[in-house]
């Protein structure tokens, strides 16, 4: 679809600005309805000031073709979706919708949802309400819009990552030497390059794709997804793979923040998180890049970037761990 009006609602962080400037490359005409204070658009990009706890202006924002929005807030998508009804829309929601995270190989169609909660809801007091407030979302664009697609991802990862999660890895592979890897080499994760998410987006704005769909890259089992990634920095590494109870006992975190090992998560309680099916979604015209170039161009885009967010545990404290672990096993 050639010369489509976009709006996106966002597009100064991560995955928005990834639709924004996937957009613009592909030559459509963009704007992007942000506060602006969170970062710049894309080059070849309109920036226009919007203050979403109002209701969007229609005749000063413009008409469009297709919207994409990645709001939490009930509220707002109501109202955007009450001023762009008969436009085309891709929502980002998030697996966090879906109340069973322990069964493998979960769909839009298999998994029940969590109970949706319709008003907004400050996520820095009640951060549970998270999934419940993006199934409200979903709702809203799905009961009014003309036309629409929800693409629920995982964990989203890539360059201008600003959680610091998958980050962790291209840093310490390219530092080498003894690495700790968490848990089971047999345990499932996957993971979605931001930039394969949003040229999922913007090619549903263009053939007006519809239906519920998961936004995840391919499950693979932690010893081979760590192993690819490692293909895309070519370190001089080992592995020492520690079990959960052992990081459990040492006050390891799961996830994300810098007491943990990212991309780590406690099983069988989660064992369904990172290992939907994908089926679906490259059904639907998803498309995925190699896990090695992923990581190449996260850890280029991290040397460039001096104030990056890396997550996890620093090297003194992995070596503690591994001497702790080390001792344990030959003791």
């Amino acid at each position: 679809m050639a010369g489509m009006r976009l709006l996106v609602l966002g597009g100064t962080v991560f995955l928005s600005r990834a639709v924004a400037a996937d957009a613009v490359a592909r030559g459509h005409e963009v704007t992007c309805a942000a506060r602006g204070t969170s970062g710049s658009v894309p080059d070849g990009a309109r920036l226009v000031a919007l203050d979403r706890t109002q209701p969007l202006d229609a005749s000063t924002l413009g008409e469009f073709d297709a919207v994409v929005d990645v709001a939490r807030h009930p509220s707002w998508v109501r109202n955007a979706v009450a001023a762009y009804a008969d436009a085309h829309w891709v929502f980002v929601s998030t697996v966090n919708v879906y109340a069973d995270d322990t069964t493998p190989g979960g769909t839009p169609a298999t998994l029940p949802l969590v109970d949706a909660i319709e008003e907004d809801v400050d996520l820095k007091e009640t951060p549970e309400a998270y999934g419940p407030m993006k199934v409200a979302c979903e709702r809203a664009v799905l009961d009014g819009a003309a036309s629409a697609m929800v693409m629920r991802p995982g964990l989203i990862v890539g360059p201008g990552d600003p959680t610091g999660r998958f980050s962790y890895w291209p840093r310490r592979l390219a530092h080498g030497g003894e690495l700790l890897a968490p848990g089971d080499p047999g345990d499932v994760m996957q993971v979605a390059d931001v930039r394969d998410l949003a040229a999922w987006a913007v090619t549903a704005c263009e053939q007006r794709t519809t239906g519920v769909f998961d936004g995840v890259g391919t499950p693979l089992p932690m010893a081979d997804l760590l192993a690819q990634c490692a293909e895309g920095v070519e370190p001089e590494v080992t592995w020492t793979w520690v079990d959960q109870g052992f990081l459990g006992e040492h006050e390891v975190e799961p996830w994300s923040g810098p007491a943990s090992i990212p991309l780590w998560l406690p099983r069988p309680e989660y064992d369904g998180l990172g290992s939907h099916d994908v089926g679906p979604s490259l059904d639907a015209g998803l498309t995925i890049r190699p896990l090695a170039d992923t990581t190449r161009d996260t850890l280029a885009w991290l040397d460039a970037t001096p104030d990056a967010v890396v997550g996890g545990i620093g090297l003194d404290r992995e070596q503690e761990l591994l001497s702790a672990w080390h001792a344990q096993v030959s003791g």
